[in-house]
């Protein structure tokens, strides 16, 4: 029939079924070509998809198994536990490495070498503080205190000359001053069992039923602080010593203390073989040690030894008779030797050694130099300028002179002055206990922390990268001989006005040569390197799985597709979420105002145009049923 209503159109399409059944066909096909056609970055549809296809293709060895062998799940199960677990012992291997590798372990490495050494410095000291002309009045009035107080102890009369006496009975008005400072801080002994709560700074030794020491206390006496000794020799000694800083912190000028007596210690200079003088030579004064000689320390022109062996070396006749130093400060005889670096302060208390009267002593030196690897692998310092320390010295940076200079700055900013011992910061003055009445307090607790390592001066101060140090060792025979003495003791006499009385008491002779030309070297070598962590690391790889590098980038191929697919997967389903959001309500007629009762400008209904498809209906005479004759047909009218 076809008929459609007026204002409508109507489309018809006539198209025969075989042309319809044609163009699906093509039109599958191209789609088909367009699936298989492969893109410029594809992903596969599923986790499965995935895995299947790393383990089908991989180069890693026995991936392939958890694939062929699917259809047996016992197998297939087996094959999984063994594969991850033997990746997680790979990586428990990785693991190892890598600890080993950020603990940046050294190799030491020895080397020998052979060549000409430059000879170190040496300093001698006499051993014993000189009556300098500046302080010895003061030294004098505190002597005599001295031999009072041993009187007092140990009813003790040290014998006086009867020229000393008067000359200190003449100097009452400054022997007060003195005097006072002295009754400040007494020598006292006292019995064990009866102390007072004070707080110790050395243990007791129960040798008696006594020790003695010094109190020292606070500005205003609240507080005191009990320096006790075992022995009285060393609680003298060290009361002593106290007050003898004092005195020389009371000299403005240091220069006064400059008092060379370079030809009345050293009768006899020879290096290699060669007559010494005064250009090879510095001097400084020691509070505790007197006049020293640094030998060999002018960097413009230095020694250098050309073969091993005690000819060849520096040899030193040096006095060791005592006429008029201290005997309270000093209890031995002798002389002191230091080998040190150039450059390098002399440190006698450390590194120092005395040596005997009528003693030849022979020294052999080893040259030992230490070079470590600074950053991650130690905490070793190039120059000093990384420590936070400020150097005190005017040389260059060792532990040593970063302790010190660490200690004297603590006591500056605590006790408000500086040591005696050591250099003189900027803007700073030394204690001395008519400015400062309190420091020998603040002086000794200080001590007691730092030894304690309170102040932090041990873990501030580090070694450095490279270091010089010379391994002795000492012969020693009696010099000179029975049989020579007489003559040597003579030319001694005629040639260096050598007119003392002990004539075996009062020279030593000092050898100081190289054993041989090899000088050591230890080194410090990274024992674990990038390549080493690399070919560790393949090789740990070719052990479990008998891989590459290939097969590394393989699996991370593999882990960038499987977080690419579950990004894909996130996305989809947050947009099926959406899609499956209920829809809001229907508008209602107070929401639409085109349909409200009553509105301005209400129009007209809209028109819509309807357009209808009409498809002819065939013939009836195509609905007969096939195979029936035409005289088989049934009429109707």
């Amino acid at each position: 029939m076809g008929t459609a209503s007026r204002g409508g159109s109507v489309k018809m399409e006539k198209m025969p079924e075989g042309e319809k059944t044609t163009q699906c066909k093509q039109e599958e096909e191209q789609q088909q070509k367009e699936e298989e056609q492969e893109g410029l970055i594809e992903f596969y549809g599923s986790y499965q998809e995935l895995f299947q296809f790393f383990c089908s293709n991989t180069t890693i060895h026995g991936a392939i198994r958890l694939v062929c062998s699917k259809k047996n799940k016992m197998k297939t199960a087996f094959w999984s536990v063994l594969f991850f677990l033997t990746f997680g012992l790979m990586y428990w291997q990785f693991g190892i490495l890598y600890r080993e590798y950020f603990s940046y372990p050294v190799n030491l490495n020895l080397n020998l070498n052979s060549d000409r050494l430059t000879f170190p410095a040496v300093t001698l000291c006499t051993l014993n503080p000189y009556r300098y002309s500046a302080i010895r009045k003061k030294l004098d009035e505190l002597d005599q205190i001295t031999h009072q107080t041993l009187l007092d102890l140990y009813d003790y009369n040290m014998s006086l000359a009867q020229s000393e006496w008067s000359t200190l009975s003449t100097r009452k008005r400054s022997s007060r001053s003195l005097l006072h400072h002295v009754q400040r801080h007494p020598l006292r002994r006292q019995k064990r069992d009866n102390l007072v709560n004070m707080p110790e700074n050395s243990p007791s030794v129960d040798k008696n039923d006594w020790k003695i020491g010094f109190v020292l206390c606070s500005e205003n006496n609240k507080d005191c602080f009990h320096q006790a000794y075992s022995s009285g020799v060393d609680a003298v000694r060290e009361w002593y010593s106290f007050h003898y800083i004092n005195i020389l912190a009371q000299m403005p000028d240091a220069k006064a203390l400059d008092e060379s007596d370079f030809e009345n210690f050293i009768y006899a200079c020879r290096f290699n073989e060669a007559t010494c003088d005064k250009a090879n030579y510095t001097h400084f004064h020691h509070p505790l040690y007197g006049n020293c000689y640094t030998f060999n320390d002018n960097s413009s022109s230095l020694w250098t030894s050309s073969l091993p062996g005690i000819n060849n070396g520096l040899s030193l006749v040096v006095r060791t008779e005592q006429n008029d130093f201290i005997p309270l400060l000093s209890t031995v005889t002798g002389a002191r030797v230091m080998v040190h670096d150039q450059n390098e302060p002399a440190f006698m208390d450390d590194g120092g050694f005395n040596v005997r009267p009528g003693i030849e002593t022979s020294i052999s030196m080893r040259k030992e130099m230490t070079v470590r690897l600074g950053g991650s692998y130690s905490d070793c310092t190039e120059d000093g300028s990384d420590v936070p320390v400020q150097n005190l010295y005017s040389s260059r940076y060792t532990e040593q002179v970063c302790i010190r200079s660490c200690f004297q700055l603590n006591m500056v900013q605590r006790c408000g002055c500086a040591y005696y011992f050591y250099p003189l910061p900027q803007g700073a003055e030394y204690c001395d206990y008519t400015k400062h009445m309190a420091w020998g307090y603040c002086y000794y607790k200080l001590l007691a922390e730092f030894k304690a390592d309170v102040l932090g001066c041990f873990h501030k101060c580090r070694k450095p990268c490279r270091m010089t140090e010379y391994q002795l060792s000492a012969g020693y025979s009696r010099w000179p001989s029975a049989v020579s003495e007489d003559w040597v003791f003579y030319v001694l006499s005629q040639q260096n006005k050598y007119n003392i009385t002990s004539k075996r008491n009062g020279v030593a002779k000092v050898n100081i040569f190289f054993e041989e030309w090899n000088y050591k070297t230890n080194g410090e070598s990274p024992a674990f390197t990038v390549v080493t962590l690399l070919s560790q690391l393949g090789n740990q790889w070719s052990l479990w799985f008998g891989s590459s590098v290939l097969s590394v980038m393989e699996l991370a191929e593999l882990i960038l597709d499987f977080m690419a697919i579950t990004l894909i997967l996130a996305v989809r389903w947050c947009r099926s979420r959406q899609r499956l959001s209920p829809p809001g309500p229907p508008p209602t007629s107070q929401d639409n105002p085109a349909l409200q009762d009553g509105a301005p400008g209400l129009s007209a209904p809209h028109r819509f145009t309807v357009e209808a498809v009409v498809t002819m209906l065939p013939p009836y005479n195509s609905l007969e049923p096939r195979g029936l004759s035409r005289d088989g047909e049934v009429g109707h009218e």
